[in-house]
Formats: C-alpha cells, structure tokens, sequence
C-alpha cells in the first residue's frame, strides 16, 4: 500500500479532465481502505469511485482515495428472486452483463450507464422507467468516523429522482462498500414502454423480448445518441429533468405547445431538460474544445484539453438561458469539484 504524490487525474474522470491529486491510493481491499481512513497525516480524504458522475474544476490538496473493491455473487435466492451482492468498485455496466449472463432480471434498462456499483445509491441512477431502487435491496456502508460497517435498507436510503440521503442527511459520513440488489429469476417484468425501446425492438424484428433483448435495444439507443466516454470526455447526462406542477406547465404550453412532459403525479409533471436545452439553441453548439453534444442536448462534452471551469461556466449560461427563456430552474446530476 503505496501513497502516490501529483497524481493526474485524467484517466479516472470520465469527462478526461486532467487536474492533480496532492495525494492518491487506490485500495483493493476494505482493510486496506480502514487503514488509510486512520492516516492522520492526510487531514482532507475524498473517496473516488468510476469518476462517471464528477465535473473536476481544480487541482485536488486531499488525499484521494480510488475505491477498487470488486467482486460479485449471489448471497441468497428463492423461487422467484435471486439476492446479488456485488462491491463498490465493480464497473456498473460489467455488472448489468453479468446479471445478464445468469439471466437475473430487474437491472436490464439500465445498461451502459457509466461508473461503479458503489455510488449507484447515492444517484439512485436510472433510465427508461427503471431506478435503481426498484432493484435495491440493500448496502453495507463503512462509518467514517467509527470505522463501523452499517446496512442501510431500501427505505432507510430516502430515494428521489436522482437523490438519496447519501446526497443530503448523512453526506460524506459513509462510503459504501457493496450493494445487494433483488433480481427475477423468470417470469421478468419488462420494462419497455418508455422512451424509443418499443420502436428499436420492432427495428431489431424482436416481438417477444427477453431481458436481454431489452438490453441490447438499451445499448443500441445509448450508442445511437451518446458518446463514448473514452473517445469523447463526459458524465453522461450533466442536467436533472426539472419537475414543475401542472399550472407552470400550462403555462409553459402557451408559449410552446410542443413542450413534451412525463407525468409524475396528479399535480407535477417531468420537463426532459433536454427539450429545454435544444429549444433554447444549445445543441451542438461548440466553444473552441467543449461543448453540447450534438445528438443529446443534455450531454456536455471534452473534445480534449478542456479546463472543468470551462465546462462549469458553459454549464451555468446553460441553467441561466433555460431560466430566461421558459422561467424553469434546471439542476446540475453532476457533483462538482
């Protein structure tokens, strides 16, 4: 176990910004991990899982710590339900397929989604009517004050739209160490109807889906309209779909009745921030080596060489222009640093 100095952190964001840590160490192993935790010299820790969900805007004077913690296995099973436990530090997508493999069915919608398995609670990640709490059933957390594992179940994690309490009550107090996920074994729920999943089923000429055609339809949209992180820097999508109450969407339709919505209540509606960023003039829009995406207004790009304050700044005449011109606040997913 080797404290590294200066380290760039390049190749572990994956929107390829290259800023410094003072201090770096990657740990395998949750001794490992407790022992650095107990390092006094290094006053300022930041954990660092895939880096998938991260805007780094400075250089790093912390001793930042990469989660590297892997492995993944079913711990229980009935009739119905297989009980999957999977480490922090297995790559997320990986680990879809390897559900896949053992035909275990809940994670399928989900596919190609960047980063690890370990800060997929305090996103509640999802995609195409799938979250990851409908999956979850629970995860071991380290206390990083007492050093002391804790389970947190479903209902003890708060989830929301891209929130959990890992993001407000207890921020920073726990690092998550695995996740246990409860999966179908057979008779599947199917997921299909949201999004452009239906119509690239039909393309493929599939009229009786598996999970794992659901996924490779998953997969085939994603590379149709989202850039590959190692070819083109991102975090995937960089904005929360912003929730408004039906009046300010009524509203809203006065001015653009083509405004799209998803229902999400009896009196709130989901606004895809995507629309508003396309309408408002974004898409493809480029500033030198960054900018909007050209097939999905809500991805920010790296073309190469682009500073995290650059992106930062394109970002907030972003939620600034979406705010003059449709009066809705969007919010970066993004943790920024």
């Amino acid at each position: 176990m080797r404290i590294q100095h200066n380290i760039s952190l390049k190749n572990y964001n994956t929107f390829g910004i290259d800023v410094k840590a003072r201090y770096f160490i990657s740990v395998s192993t949750l001794l490992e991990l407790t022992s650095v935790l107990q390092l006094e010299d290094y006053p300022n820790k930041l954990m660092l899982g895939g880096g998938s969900n991260m805007l780094l805007t400075k250089d790093l004077d912390a001793l930042v710590i990469h989660i590297n913690l892997k492995g993944a296995k079913i711990i229980n099973e009935d009739a119905n339900h297989a009980f999957v436990r999977a480490s922090a530090g297995e790559n997320w997508h990986e680990f879809v397929l390897w559900c896949l493999d053992n035909n275990f069915g809940g994670l399928e919608n989900m596919s190609l989604i960047p980063g690890n398995v370990g800060t997929s609670p305090i996103q509640n990640i999802g995609a195409y009517g799938v979250e990851l709490k409908d999956n979850f059933e629970s995860c071991e957390a380290l206390n990083r004050d007492t050093l002391e594992m804790e389970v947190f179940k479903n209902e003890d994690c708060h989830f929301g739209y891209r929130n959990s309490i890992f993001k407000n009550e207890v921020k920073g107090k726990y690092i998550i160490i695995s996740v246990v996920f409860k999966l179908t074994k057979h008779t599947h729920q199917l997921h299909t109807n949201y999004g452009a999943i239906t119509s690239q089923l039909e393309y493929m000429q599939i009229e009786n889906p598996t999970i794992q055609d659901v996924s490779h339809a998953v997969i085939a949209i994603r590379q149709s309209k989202l850039p590959d992180p190692k070819k083109i820097g991102n975090s995937g999508s960089f904005f929360k779909n912003p929730v408004i109450s039906i009046e300010a969407f009524e509203q809203l339709k006065q001015n653009f009745p083509k405004a799209p919505s998803y229902p999400i209540s009896d009196s709130e509606v989901k606004v895809p921030a995507g629309w508003l960023i396309e309408t408002a003039g974004f898409k493809g829009k480029t500033f030198g080596n960054y900018g909007v995406h050209n097939l999905q207004a809500l991805v920010l790009v790296n073309y190469g060489g682009a500073k995290g304050q650059d992106i930062l700044a394109l970002s907030k005449l972003i939620q600034k222009t979406i705010y003059r011109i449709f009066n809705i606040s969007i919010e970066a997913e993004v943790n920024i640093l």
